[in-house]
C-alpha cells in the first residue's frame, strides 16, 4: 500500500528528548516500511526515517529557538502539502487530532485518524459529531469512554522498536520516575512511595512552562531529600540505561491516561511497573506478571516489597509479544486492509470493528 503518515510538528520524528506521539509515529512508519509498504512521512527536517520524507518545516516546534512561532500555521501548511499530494496515497493516516477534518472531508474514506490524547474535554463531542465520516482509532479502549458514539473503527495499542541491548537482566537498586513533571503524573506521589520504603528514586522528567509553578511549589522542595535525584529531561539514548537500572518504574498517575508509553519503555528494559489503576493501565500492565496495579500509596509500598516475585526476562518477553513496533504495524495494516476492501472506512466499518 501507498501510505502517508502525518504526525504533529511539536517534536522531531522521533523526538530528541520527551515526546510520545511523534515517537510512536516514527516506530510505526519504520515498521510499515519493513513490512513492505511504500510509506511517506510528512515531518520536520530533522526526522530520521526509513520512509520517504517530505519536509514541511525546518525544525520541530518545541525546540525551535525562534521567539515567535505559530503552531497552527505550521500544521495547516503541512496539511495543505498532504492535500496537494493526496492522489499519491491509498491511505492517509493522521495523528493530528481533528485539524485535518475540514480540509479532507471530501476524501474521508481514504483517511484514518489515531487520537493520541485525552478526550474528556468539553468541546470535543460536538466536533466529532459533525464529522462522523472520519474513521477513528483509539490507543486504548479506556480512551474512548468520553466519546462512546464517535466513529471508532479499532483500538491499536502502541508499540516500539527495541534493540535487545535495551534489556537489563539485573537492576541497580533504585526506583525510577520518567515522563513529565505535572500534577496528573504524580512525581510527588512517587517521592512519597520511595521515602516510605527507604529506596533511592531517580526522576527523569520534562517540565512544561505550564507546570513551572507546580514544580517550584510542590516538587522542588522534596528534591532536598538525599533519597531523591532529579536527572532532568532525557532522550532515547539514555532511556535504556535509566529504566534498565531501575528495580521498578513508578507510575502513580491521577488522570485518564490514554496509553502511557513509558510503561512499555520500561517493559522493554525488563523493568516492572507499579502503576495506579487509571485510564489504560489495566490494558497495558498484566498484574503480577509485568508489574503491579495499585490504588493507593500503601498498596504501592506493598508492591515494592513484592518486586522479587517478578521475572525481568518474562517482562521483556511480554513486551516483544504485545508491544513491538511490528505488532503495532500489523494491527494498523489490518485496518488499512479493511479500508481498501470496503472502499470506505465509514460507519459500516465501525459496526464491524
Amino acid at each position: 500500500m501507498r501510505i502517508a503518515q502525518v504526525p504533529p510538528l511539536y517534536e522531531a520524528v522521533p523526538p530528541r528528548l520527551y515526546g510520545g506521539t511523534e515517537r510512536v509515529v516514527a516506530h510505526l512508519t519504520d515498521a510499515l516500511v519493513e513490512l513492505g509498504h511504500d510509506v511517506t512521512l510528512f515531518a520536520s527536517a530533522e526526522a530520521q526515517t526509513k520512509a520517504k520524507l517530505v519536509i514541511v518545516r525546518d525544525q520541530a516546534i518545541r525546540l525551535d529557538p525562534a521567539p515567535l512561532k505559530s503552531d497552527l500555521a505550521a500544521h495547516l501548511s503541512m496539511l495543505l502539502e498532504v492535500r496537494d499530494r493526496a492522489d499519491d496515497f491509498d491511505i492517509i493516516h493522521f495523528h493530528t487530532d481533528m485539524l485535518q477534518f475540514g480540509l479532507f472531508a471530501d476524501m474521508a474514506e481514504k483517511t484514518l485518524t489515531t487520537l493520541h490524547g485525552r478526550l474528556d474535554l468539553k468541546d470535543l463531542p460536538n466536533l466529532y459529531r459533525r464529522y462522523p465520516e472520519f474513521g477513528l482509532v483509539s490507543i486504548s479502549d479506556s480512551q474512548r469512554a468520553p466519546l462512546p458514539e464517535a466513529n471508532w473503527v479499532g483500538t491499536v495499542l502502541h508499540g516500539l522498536h527495541s534493540d535487545i541491548d535495551t534489556y537489563r537482566d539485573r537492576s541497580e537498586g533504585y526506583l525510577a520516575f520518567l515522563g513529565r513533571i505535572s500534577p496528573e503524573k504524580g512525581p510527588e506521589r512517587a517521592i512519597a512511595i520511595a521515602r516510605s520504603v527507604g529506596r533511592k528514586l531517580k526522576i527523569a522528567a520534562k517540565i512544561d512552562h505550564a507546570d513551572v509553578a507546580y514544580f517550584h511549589e510542590v516538587v522542588e522542595p522534596l528534591l532536598a531529600d538525599p533519597l531523591v535525584e532529579f536527572v532532568g529531561e532525557i532522550g532515547d539514548q539514555d532511556k535504556g540505561a535509566f529504566l534498565g537500572g531501575a528495580d521498578a518504574l513508578l507510575f502513580p498517575i491521577d488522570w485518564p491516561e490514554p496509553f502511557g508509553l513509558v510503561m512499555i519503555e520500561a517493559m522493554a528494559a525488563g523493568t516492572p511497573v507499579i502503576a495506579y489503576e487509571r485510564g489504560s493501565v489495566r490494558e497495558v500492565i498484566e498484574d503480577g506478571l509485568t508489574g503491579f496495579i495499585v490504588n493507593s500509596q500503601a498498596e504501592a509500598v506493598a508492591a515494592v516489597g513484592r518486586l522479587g516475585d517478578l521475572s525481568r526476562r518474562a517482562i521483556r518477553d511480554r513486551f516483544d509479544l504485545r508491544f513491538s513496533a511490528t505488532a503495532m504495524a500489523r494491527r494498523y495494516q489490518a485496518l488499512y486492509d479493511q479500508m481498501i476492501e470496503t472502499g470506505d472506512i465509514g460507519l459500516s466499518l465501525a459496526r464491524r470493528a
